[in-house]
């Protein structure tokens, strides 16, 4: 079984959803092999808190419930998963500073080489906007994943 993890800024906003979405679409193939995923922070700002109320509502609104509680990454993690999948440019750079070694680094992947879409570059922080940014985040989202999932198989 493969194991994924994404990985935003404070683990409230954009890694819970990839989170969600992923186990959505995943749970949708029936397959009985089921890739493992998770979702953490560089940062512990929000440790042990449920995702962003309006990331919540929003992919709520789409079908997508999110359950996980905000942690930080751990050396553990870079270990345990397979794929590791920072959400901007910023979180892989200092992904690949906290890597542990080669092996551990080699993991680490920009969601958005996933994305059929060209214009999209990066997974953009919502948290300081209003309803537009979670929606285009939602859009990244499921933009990529179908093609992340199957590159797993």
């Amino acid at each position: 079984m493969k194991k994924v993890i994404f990985i935003c800024l404070g683990n409230i906003c954009r890694s819970p959803a990839a989170e969600a979405i992923f186990n959505k679409m995943v749970s949708a193939k029936g397959d009985l092999l089921i890739p493992f995923s998770d979702s953490a922070g560089l940062h512990d700002y929000h440790s042990g808190e449920h995702a962003d109320r309006r990331m919540r509502s929003h992919a709520f609104l789409r079908g997508y419930n999110i359950t996980s509680l905000s942690r930080k990454i751990s050396k553990e993690d870079f270990y345990n998963f397979d794929l590791i999948i920072a959400m901007d440019k910023s979180v892989e750079r200092n992904l690949i500073s906290l890597a542990p070694d080669n092996l551990s680094s080699g993991k680490i992947e920009l969601f958005t080489h996933y994305c059929t879409n060209p214009l999209f570059t990066e997974v953009p922080d919502p948290y300081y906007g209003g309803d537009a940014g979670f929606e285009n985040v939602l859009d990244i989202l499921e933009n990529g994943m179908p093609s992340l999932i199957s590159s797993l198989y």
